[in-house]
């Protein structure tokens, strides 16, 4: 890393950055999900007091598997069974993130969660728009500019996928900006969803593919070489095709090689990725291995309710571990503005417009 001004937590918060791996129902306030379960009715929150319970998300949370760690969605997912209770958690989620300084977010959720009480797909999706849409004037009026667009996930357990695939097509033009399969990898392969990803290239639709999270580098092949996903989402155990010598030097093998040299995105999530297990602590991720190799790096916070974080958050910590400083994270911001979902123009002009600019005054 280079050696020019690191920056402050406070500083971090400032900075215009984009997130392209967060989950929705992953990133409710503690407050919403109280007040949201007694408006709906549900009797399964483990407490009633805000900071109890986000004590108990971190600490569920927590837990180095997977499996165990989804199992926390269950009262996510639980108190946003209504189109008043999905407008509101994505009106607070646009908001917080404009908030801590987030010009660009594609934010994921599964469409199929969310009608246990009669809901159809379409209107889960127009609820969540409605919310992103009244989030976005909200922070605008603060005088804080965002861009929110909606990337709709298929459960790779269920098999939903080709139905939630055409979702995200008939929507592209309404919010929807892209597809993604999630869930648990292990024993759920992304070619068990094959029919999808044929059916979005056939339709000239964005998708990016959870793989090498819990799973390796099997997974990973497949999701590129199979089902043609143009990102990975947190795509993490890539590392595991890099091959470090006692003496420092760095090799890769043919399927990181490949990932690196067509420049395929990593949606990185340090946080989450600790407490999943898929790596050791923020010091030991291999991100900083991946950043100084030059992969295409971006830095995520997959589920800011269960991991207490933010995308600023996570910076701090890069800083910590690895010494980031503002080049890198103007870096990081630049290569998630690129490897969004959106048109090249728009894309463009995020990058020259806002986020240039700013970091022009401090790298």
């Amino acid at each position: 890393m280079s050696t020019r001004t690191v920056p402050t937590p406070h500083e971090l918060r400032s900075a215009p950055k984009v997130l392209l791996h967060d989950h929705l129902d992953g990133g409710l306030r503690p407050a919403t999900v109280i007040e949201l379960a007694a408006e709906t009715g549900y009797k399964g929150r483990p407490t009633t007091d805000v900071d109890e319970l986000s004590r108990w998300f971190r600490h569920a949370a927590d837990s180095g598997s997977l499996e165990k760690y989804l199992e926390t969605f269950a009262h996510t997912c639980g108190v946003m069974q209504t189109e008043e209770a999905l407008s509101r958690v994505a009106a607070e989620c646009v908001e917080d993130l404009a908030d801590d300084g987030v010009v660009y977010a594609e934010v994921r959720y599964a469409p199929e969660l969310f009608v246990e009480r009669g809901l159809s797909l379409e209107a889960v999706v127009e609820a969540v728009q409605d919310g992103f849409e009244r989030g976005t004037k909200a922070a605008a009026e603060r005088g804080k500019q965002i861009r929110v667009g909606q990337l709709l996930c298929a459960m790779r357990q269920h098999a939903r996928a080709l139905e939630i695939a055409d979702l995200m097509v008939r929507y592209r033009d309404r919010g929807v900006v892209g597809f993604d399969i999630a869930g648990p990898e292990k024993g759920y392969p992304p070619t068990r969803n094959l029919d999808a990803f044929e059916f979005l290239r056939e339709n000239n639709a964005h998708f990016t593919i959870h793989a090498g999270e819990a799973f390796g580098l099997a997974s990973i092949w497949e999701a590129i070489q199979i089902c043609g996903a143009e990102r990975l989402g947190h795509g993490v155990r890539i590392a595991d095709d890099i091959t470090t010598a006692d003496d420092g030097s760095v090799s890769l093998g043919r399927l990181a090689a490949y990932v690196r040299d067509r420049r395929i995105p990593l949606e990185l999530c340090p946080s989450s990725n600790v407490q999943t297990g898929a790596a050791r602590s923020i010091a030991e991720h291999p991100i900083g291995l991946l950043a100084k190799l030059r992969f295409r790096v971006t830095v995520n916070t997959d589920n800011r309710l269960m991991s207490d974080c933010s995308v600023s958050s996570e910076f701090a910590e890069l800083v910590d571990a690895f010494g980031f400083d503002w080049s890198d994270v103007q870096w990081c911001t630049i290569n998630a503005m690129k490897s969004a979902f959106i048109g090249f123009d728009e894309r463009l002009d995020i990058i020259d417009n806002v986020i240039k600019p700013w970091y022009a005054e401090r790298v």
